[in-house]
């Protein structure tokens, strides 16, 4: 039995259903059934993720305050587990406090599927306006991606399969 450290809060039904896939060698399958290898995608610099991510602000959180950085992270995945981040970096400039947001990614988004890219990206940017991670927050992923949820559940697996 593998241990699904990343599908901890999903329902024992879905964990016993990817565990069945897991078992039957099936998951990699399924997969790639879902992201056939061609839906790849051209997002592989820190410059192209900076306008990847500014064009999904631009699109659904016009209002929101500017992004100032956004990179690719070698890092990232090691440190917290974590895929993406979130930083609310202040700075002294002068006698004046700037504040600006950075958003960070897990490199490892460059060799997956372009919708789990963007998954990631509108978590992060979701963080512009919700803090926590609430109804609210959630609420604002759907509105931004429609299929956050599947999309979520479906990054967990390619987690999973990874080991």
């Amino acid at each position: 039995m593998t241990a699904l450290k990343y599908l901890n809060g999903y329902s024992p039904d879905v964990r016993q259903q990817v565990q069945r896939l897991i078992d039957n060698n099936q998951l990699g399958t399924w997969l790639e059934q879902r992201y056939p290898p061609e839906s790849g995608h051209s997002v592989q610099t820190d410059a192209a993720l900076y306008d990847y991510t500014q064009r999904l602000k631009q699109q659904h959180m016009r209002s929101s305050g500017p992004v100032s950085k956004v990179f690719f992270d070698t890092r990232m995945h090691v440190i917290d587990n974590a895929l993406g981040q979130h930083q609310f970096v202040s700075r002294v400039q002068g006698s004046k406090l700037k504040r600006k947001n950075e958003i960070k990614v897990s490199a490892l988004l460059k060799s997956l599927p372009e919708p789990l890219l963007r998954m990631v990206v509108v978590h992060e940017l979701a963080h512009l306006r919700e803090k926590d991670h609430n109804k609210a927050f959630y609420q604002l992923c759907q509105h931004m991606e429609p299929d956050y949820h599947q999309l979520e559940l479906d990054l967990r697996l390619y987690l999973t399969l990874r080991g």
